[in-house]
């Protein structure tokens, strides 16, 4: 064996030992050698691979330091989405989430659940390789989050290569990344004595601390990531259950909160909720509440997700931290829809780990029901993670002195006379897009990802592009140039031409994307596609009749009412008539109306991972062409689409023989209906 054989050698060894050691350490907490022996390890370690640069590995132990500070964070897309969770803040709530689950599926008995506390931190999702970690990103929202990789290497209790022989050829882990009670006070400390910044709390620490282009400075930081879900895995069996998973993870190598368990029935799970409340304050971490998750894969399959949300889980929120303070002033605002609000200037007050100062009241009717001055003392809660609530005020602390609040006759935005419907307790202002108020929202939500997907217009550029007079509809967006945006505020004409181009992409939709960007009252993009897939074409809808309306599957009175009235304005069908001018197209499915959509009475299953085409996207727009889309296989089945590391369902279709097609022969039918 040759000298340079021998030194690579002990590298390789003393990478095994100090992993092994890392391992024990900060995933099983028992260290199985003192720290000195530790850092002599990894002092050797570090002068071999100094001396021998092309010994350096990306999975070892030297590289948790912290490397050369970056300019500004890339962009990340997630495999799959990384959804977020609905909140139950009461056992009814949490009894309504079983039972609906149990219609569902339904199943006469009761089912078994995974528990786990909510830790308190930021949600990240890493990505591995051949077993070797490639790449961790934040959340986002959900679709795309922010490349922080080399942050992640810093964090010991993530590995940086699975431990296991033969690992899955890729691997996506969902976790939380937090900063521990003590280590939170350590940094706070050290804070203070060098006149630094005060974390407010250890979630806002460890969030300031993912997010610094220096990933030294992330490294000083004692954060800790414990894993609890898979996103995405390739090349390897995907177990039956959650509560496998977890295990299957915890052994090669990840942290898991060991105060996760598995019950069966949600009276389990209520008393799970009450026995981790108890020890909240002596566990060594921040936790919110608890989560709970269908514990069979098949069942969360199944139940799907809706929205942002999986049906197969919820977060059930520990009781809210309330405060003290004063209604200082109230203020109106004006939303998308024309309601106006009245929004409570309270005296700054420090709940829940955050300064409020900001209220909604909603509406008359609240005001009414609280009782609510100009003057009074009230209790603030912190609903949730950050939406500040008035509970009730303090009658007993009313000063002699108070003010009624009065709600304007007129818009505060564009001064028209307010209107109420009958039974409904929001004031409207009625000029619709002729209202900047509700011009600026109307065109924000026309740019937001469900409707037309215009990236990079967000809520500020909106804000400027109005506000400098350059765009006053939506229709505008279209007329915009290179010169008008790169003019503004931190825009050049770089950032102007990504602008128009997303503009240009944006152009070609689906009719469901069209009516939702719209914005027409309680329209959201599910009713959106009742509507496309009912009557097939804008020109039907356009002519439908009240009764017609009513007729599409999931539309009630009220809404058709709200849709009919929309069509029936001339200035909504000018702005219509005005954007397909611009260019804005969707696929005609069908030359015959009168014919049934392509795959009418047809039964699709997606499973799966998809790299050209998310399967949120897949759905729809199988949907749009009339497929019924289900979450699991059966002999009714007519189509599988098998993604890259199906599993049981793709089994269970060769048993049936089930039709079975890749991607690609999904993305040929669909660009034949011009769907992408």
């Amino acid at each position: 064996m040759t000298d340079d054989d021998k030194v690579a050698a002990e590298a390789a060894l003393l990478r095994a030992q100090l992993n092994k050691h890392n391992y024990a350490y900060y995933v099983k907490d028992n260290p199985s050698i003192p720290d000195i022996e530790y850092d002599r390890l990894l002092k050797r370690l570090n002068i071999i691979e100094s001396d021998n640069p092309k010994l350096k590995q990306a999975d070892s132990p030297t590289q948790r330091v912290g490397g050369k500070a970056l300019k500004e964070f890339k962009t990340i897309s997630h495999h799959t989405p990384m959804l977020s969770l609905d909140n139950a803040f009461s056992n009814e709530e949490l009894i309504d989430f079983n039972n609906r689950i149990l219609d569902r599926i339904k199943a006469k008995d009761e089912i078994s659940y995974v528990c786990e506390p909510k830790l308190d931190g930021v949600a990240v999702s890493l990505l591995y390789e051949d077993g070797v970690l490639v790449r961790g990103g934040t959340r986002g929202d959900g679709k795309d989050g922010e490349d922080i990789t080399e942050n992640v290497r810093t964090i010991y209790s993530v590995p940086l290569k699975l431990k296991v022989k033969k690992p899955p050829i890729l691997l996506e882990v969902r976790g939380e990344i937090y900063l521990p009670k003590k280590g939170f006070e350590k940094i706070n400390y050290q804070a203070k004595l060098n006149d630094g910044k005060l974390f407010v709390n250890p979630r806002n620490a460890a969030a300031g601390s993912l997010r610094q282009l220096d990933s030294k400075i992330t490294a000083s930081r004692p954060l800790e990531m414990s894993i609890y879900s898979l996103g995405r895995i390739e090349g390897y069996p995907t177990p039956d259950t959650h509560m496998e998973t977890l295990e299957l993870l915890k052994e090669w190598g990840f942290l898991v909160n060991s105060n996760s368990i598995l019950v069966k029935g949600i009276k389990s799970c209520a008393n799970y909720y009450q026995k981790i409340l108890n020890l909240r304050n002596s566990l060594p971490y921040e936790i919110d509440g608890i989560v709970y998750k269908v514990n069979d894969l098949n069942y969360q399959e199944r139940l799907g997700s809706i929205a942002k949300s999986p049906r197969w889980a919820i977060a059930r929120k520990f009781p809210a931290e309330e405060e003290i303070t004063e209604l200082e002033a109230v203020d109106f605002q004006v939303g998308r829809t024309g309601s106006i609000t009245p929004v409570a200037k309270l005296k700054a007050v420090f709940v829940g780990g955050v300064t409020v100062s900001n209220a909604s009241l909603h509406n008359q009717d609240e005001v009414k029901r609280l009782n609510i001055r100009i003057g009074d003392h009230l209790i603030v809660r912190r609903a949730g993670d950050v939406i500040p609530q008035i509970v009730k005020i303090i009658p007993e602390r009313r000063p002699k002195i108070t003010k009624e609040i009065i709600f304007p006759k007129r818009c505060p935005e564009c001064d028209s006379s307010l209107v109420q419907i009958e039974g409904e307790a929001a004031i409207r202002c009625p000029s619709g897009l002729f209202c900047s108020a509700q011009m600026k929202q109307a065109i924000k939500h026309f740019a937001s990802r469900k409707a037309m997907d215009i990236d990079g217009l967000g809520e500020k550029l909106v804000d400027q592009l109005v506000s400098e007079g350059l765009i006053a509809s939506i229709v505008d967006l279209y007329r915009l140039n290179v010169d008008q945006i790169s003019n503004l505020e931190r825009m050049g004409k770089k950032s102007a031409n990504n602008l128009l181009d997303a503009l240009e992409k944006s152009k070609k939709t689906t009719l469901p994307r069209f009516l939702y960007s719209l914005g027409i009252r309680e329209v959201g993009d599910a009713t959106s596609l009742s509507l496309a897939s009912y009557f097939k074409s804008l020109d039907a809808i356009q002519a439908a009749k009240l009764e017609d309306l009513e007729g599409v599957p999931d539309i009630g009175p009220i809404v058709a009412g709200f849709i009919n009235s929309f069509f029936s304005q001339e200035e909504n069908l000018k702005i219509i008539k005005e954007l397909i001018h611009f260019g804005i197209n969707w696929p005609d499915l069908l030359a015959d109306k009168n014919r049934d959509l392509p795959l009418s009475n047809q039964i699709w299953v997606l499973t799966g991972g998809m790299d050209e085409i998310g399967r949120a996207e897949a759905k729809e727009k199988l949907q749009l062409l009339g497929a019924r889309v289900s979450g699991s296989v059966s002999s009714k089945t007519n189509f599988i689409v098998a993604g890259a590391g199906a599993g049981s369902k793709l089994k269970r279709a060769k048993e049936l023989s089930v039709e079975i097609i890749d991607e690609s022969s999904l993305l040929s039918l669909l660009e034949e209906y011009g769907l992408f």
